[in-house]
């Protein structure tokens, strides 16, 4: 047996705990029409209790406290309007997304040509997985090209990727760089050599389903979209409480915020997981985006948020295609998950200031909208660590506070989660809760450790 093929041999059995990629908890159950008239009905009692337990138990208690305190009363006053601002941004989100809908999926005879680009590194068998998942998704074969980018991996990722190409000549295309050059150089090496109208990058770690491509592609019949982002899923969600917790954040943060972004087709980020750009949009940006840099520090990481604010500023929209799913694996332990969320906080708060000077240039509606989402999102990271302090103030006050503070904090985090009911008729909702009182515990530092390293260039997990 050669070492290649004893490297494959080995790193296939490490993988076997991953052998379900698309169902890991047995099959997904599709909501039906009735059930998701349910969840609407589940979701407006909610709005409604929330704002009667907020504005008649909460807002009154924080207001008499600062009337009698005066170094907490601008603070007070403040959260109060944020509280009111971030009530009404809850009911605009809601109506945006039962709103959205998909667009229709190409036919098989309308697909243009398409370019799959699988950027790897240290990725061993899971590679070869991605790769097989665009070889038996349902595309037209003589219009999909996919380009696999070794960077400079020091494991056997290499070897099965070459494999791939073996197993599928003239469809599957090696590249490689001899040293580890990051995940924005091995996506333009990608962008650079591909042939397709449409440019369809894919995790390494991650596995497509059949229909993703056609979806992905769907909506670039407009030529007003430049970018579109897939629906991402957890792969290993059975292998960990941390897995399954992040598999509802995940649904959450696509099935609801990035479907109401999309109706004002204003997605924020096209996620590396699965995500589709026009070829003609990226090569218009390409150079900028991968010689960007933030406060004289190179950008090496944050590229999906980074190219997606770039085809923005080009004119571009960017929508979110529910139809097009991806199953991605997910950090299982409590480090590689701070790594990968101060990742992602450091390129949020990045983007988010670049973001403040393309938003003008947006068309008034979405701009409106765009606005009134980024203003109060932002404004919830300063009033909520502002009032976090003054909390045991307003306690030691009004005791009587407590209870409805942790009934709101219950409600909230039980609200948050029916929208995942919409996607899924699991009792796995129950994870979105855990999770909203570990994040409160265990990775409220990320955020604001991000903004004050905001300048770091390390990928932390590499």
């Amino acid at each position: 047996m050669s070492t290649v093929e004893s490297q494959l041999g080995i790193a296939s059995r490490a993988l076997a705990p991953y052998a379900a990629p698309y169902a890991p908890l047995g099959v997904v159950r599709r909501p039906g029409q009735l059930w998701n008239l349910t969840v609407y009905a589940l979701i407006t009692i909610g709005i409604v209790a929330i704002a009667y337990v907020q504005f008649h138990a909460i807002v009154p208690r924080v207001l008499a406290a600062a009337a009698k305190r005066n170094d907490i009363r601008f603070i007070a006053y403040l959260g109060v309007l944020w509280t009111v601002l971030g009530f009404l941004l809850i009911v605009v989100r809601s109506i945006l997304w039962v709103l959205y809908r998909p667009v229709a999926a190409v036919s098989a005879e309308q697909a243009p040509s398409l370019t799959v680009i699988i950027p790897a590194y240290n990725e061993g068998a899971m590679v070869l997985n991605s790769i097989e998942s665009v070889i038996q998704a349902d595309y037209p074969a003589d219009r999909l090209e996919i380009l696999v980018v070794d960077d400079g991996s020091r494991d056997d990722t290499w070897p099965h990727i070459l494999e791939a190409a073996r197993r599928y000549p003239g469809r599957v295309t090696a590249l490689r760089h001899e040293r580890n050059r990051g995940k924005r150089e091995a996506l333009a090496l990608g962008f650079a050599r591909a042939r397709g109208e449409v440019l369809v990058t894919i995790d390494s770690d991650s596995v497509i389903e059949r229909g993703a491509l056609l979806a992905l592609a769907g909506p670039f019949r407009d030529a007003r979209v430049g970018a579109v982002a897939g629906k991402v899923m957890v792969y290993n969600r059975a292998h960990g409480v941390i897995p399954r917790m992040l598999h509802v954040r995940f649904i959450l943060q696509f099935d609801m915020l990035r479907a109401g972004e999309s109706v004002y087709r204003n997605v924020y980020c096209c996620p590396g997981a699965l995500s589709g750009y026009r070829a003609a949009a990226v090569h218009r940006v390409l150079e900028r985006w991968r010689s960007q840099a933030f406060l004289g520090s190179r950008c090496t990481f944050g590229e999906d948020r980074a190219m997606t604010n770039f085809l923005l500023d080009e004119g571009y929209d960017a929508l979110y295609q529910r139809t097009a799913v991806v199953h991605t694996v997910v950090p299982q332990h409590y480090g590689k998950l701070c790594k990968m969320l101060l990742r992602w906080d450091r390129s949020y708060v990045r983007e988010e200031i670049r973001f403040a000077r393309i938003v003008w240039r947006r068309p008034w509606w979405t701009r409106a909208l765009a606005l009134f989402d980024r203003v109060i999102t932002n404004a919830s990271f300063p009033v909520a660590y502002s009032s976090l302090g003054i909390l045991p103030i307003v306690i030691a006050v009004h005791p009587a506070i407590v209870g409805p503070v942790m009934t709101v904090m219950a409600a909230m985090s039980l609200f948050q989660v029916l929208y995942y009911l919409r996607s899924e008729q699991s009792l796995d909702f129950l994870y979105g809760v855990l999770y909203a009182y570990f994040s409160s515990m265990a990775l409220c530092w990320i955020f604001p450790y991000a903004v004050v390293t905001v300048r770091a260039r390390s990928w932390l997990t590499r």
